[in-house]
């Protein structure tokens, strides 16, 4: 597990990722009241008024005008303050001086908290595009800040185009706590395109070392390992880099539920996995990261558990498979005739006796095939451009 690292060490939560996932899960679960209290704590407390402009018209719901209008003043106020201040640092030093810099990016920093995107973003370029007083680790810095500016409201042009920037930047001379932040930065905006292999990749290699609890605690992070890696890893790596791996093992020690879906897969214990995946299955639709992925997800695991089942055996019957599954028979024949169809299980059903009988292309079989397929492919081809010939 990494070293602990006190809270005043700790880069802020600005903007804080779980402020979006709330205002996400309000959406679908509107009267939950726990989630909207804390939600609304926070804005408060962050002096949140154009998020919780912006927030009320997605959620449809009518403003406080109290609320509103005591944020309104506290962004009047504090804003009146840190122009103030960039311009007595510019009367002393010059525009481009580090106290100038340092009150532009207090002020930028700020727009960030309170939810003015634009704002914000036009001020980091702004210092970003200055040319003295910007060292790399300054750049380095203001650039996780987009990225986080990106992950809040979920804008994947800006995320990829600032990882692009960043990893630049690291190759130019950047430190290991940086470069190792950047694939926990990355490995979420991939987890939002469904690049669960990639994203496992880069997850792995920040367990030893993590320090961006400026986007989550660690527990929420190695549930993402774990999550991810059982969909994208070879069963063999589950094991030595998940099942095995002591940090991992010492925050699952705690997170009973995400252990016993991991072990399950891996023990090929299936009527346990199932009813893991199915909880899972509504942690991911309830993510605003993972909801356009939970259906693929959910999908995938059953084809892997599936083959792993089939893999030990050239035939079986549907009864005793369903009952390994926690399943009736009348939904696995159906589940397993689609994805047969869908070539995604080798495999063919015999439904007058019951039975699943496993047809594995073995190498030479399967690149038989290839040849056969790539050959239609091109007599095709061919015949196309003689028609065009004979025109």
């Amino acid at each position: 597990m990494p070293a602990k690292i006190a809270d005043d060490e700790k880069i802020p939560k600005i903007p804080n990722l779980d402020v979006a996932q709330w205002k996400f899960f309000l959406k679908s679960h509107p009267n939950c009241k726990k989630t909207e209290e804390k939600l609304i704590a926070e804005v408060k407390a962050k002096e949140m008024a154009p998020f919780y402009a912006d927030m009320c018209v997605e959620l449809e719901k009518t403003p406080d005008k109290k609320i509103l209008s005591d944020l309104k003043a506290k962004n009047k106020a504090h804003l009146k303050k840190l122009n103030e201040k960039i311009e007595a640092a510019g009367q002393v030093e010059g525009d481009v001086s580090t106290d100038v810099r340092d009150a532009m990016i207090e002020k930028a920093t700020y727009y960030s908290q309170i939810g003015d995107k634009e704002e914000a973003l036009a001020l980091y370029n702004k210092v970003l595009a200055l040319e003295k007083n910007v060292t790399l680790g300054i750049r380095l810095d203001l650039t996780f800040a987009i990225l986080r500016i990106g992950l809040f409201y979920n804008d994947r042009k800006l995320i990829i185009e600032n990882v692009e920037k960043a990893k630049k930047m690291i190759d130019e001379g950047g430190d290991w706590d940086r470069r190792n932040r950047l694939k926990v930065y990355e490995g979420l905006y991939c987890i939002t395109i469904r690049d669960f292999k990639r994203a496992a990749e880069l997850f792995l290699g920040a367990v030893a070392t993590f320090t961006s609890y400026e986007l989550m605690e660690y527990e929420e992070f190695i549930r993402y390992v774990v999550i991810v890696s059982m969909v994208a890893l070879p069963r063999h790596q589950l094991w030595s880099d998940i099942l095995n791996g002591s940090e991992i093992l010492e925050v699952l020690h705690t997170d009973q539920a995400t252990k016993q879906y991991a072990l399950a897969f891996y023990n090929s214990q299936f009527d346990k996995l199932f009813r893991g995946l199915a909880f899972v299955e509504q942690d991911l639709k309830n993510n605003r990261f993972t909801v356009e992925h939970y259906k693929y997800y959910t999908r995938e695991m059953r084809i892997l558990a599936y083959n792993q089942q089939l893999k030990a055996y050239n035939s079986m019957s549907l009864e005793y498979m369903s009952k390994a599954f926690g399943v009736s028979p009348k939904f696995l024949d159906r589940e397993l005739s689609n994805f047969i169809t869908a070539g995604r299980i080798h495999a063919k059903i015999d439904k007058v006796n019951g039975i699943i009988e496993t047809n594995r292309p073995d190498a030479k079989n399967k690149q038989y095939q290839d040849v056969i397929r790539k050959g239609d492919l091109l007599l095709n081809r061919v015949q196309k451009l003689s028609r065009v010939i004979n025109i």
